[in-house]
């Protein structure tokens, strides 16, 4: 048996603690670099989704329970899909599109216009010029 008390914790130190001067933080400061990306980042689709959806269900003054138990889906889960915190399965997402009188793809549609709209603000081409589109591929030699 041990001689430690019941509710006390056994540290063993797999290294020994470093020398450092006083008022050091023992983790190093990050690398210097480019910061995180921000307001300037592409949207995730699972947030372009949710959006549409939340929007359609408070334009047609519906409740989370009311379009929740039409798709059968729990209130908890469509509620995390329209803040954009799951990435729903197409099933669950046709789901939700039919109960709230959509096809999945008016809901699909939707949201990649929402898509197109964003990012077309933040478009650059190869020389600078803001706000040209390219809707196919483009090579540069």
């Amino acid at each position: 048996m041990s001689s430690q008390a019941p509710n006390e914790a056994r540290v063993i130190r797999l290294r020994p603690p470093a020398a450092r001067p006083e008022g050091r933080p023992a983790v190093p400061p990050a690398r210097p670099g480019p910061p995180p990306p921000t307001g300037g980042r592409e949207p995730l689709w699972r947030d372009l989704v949710g959006d549409v959806l939340r929007r359609e269900r408070l334009a047609q003054e519906r409740t989370l329970k009311d379009v929740a138990e039409a798709a059968r889906i729990s209130m908890p889960y469509l509620s995390e899909v329209e803040r954009g915190r799951k990435e729903a399965s197409s099933e669950v997402l046709a789901a939700a599109a039919q109960a709230l009188g959509l096809t999945l793809g008016d809901l699909l549609a939707r949201a990649h216009g929402r898509l197109t709209r964003v990012t077309s603000r933040h478009a650059v081409t190869g020389r600078g010029t803001p706000g040209a589109r390219h809707d196919g591929l483009c090579l540069a030699a």
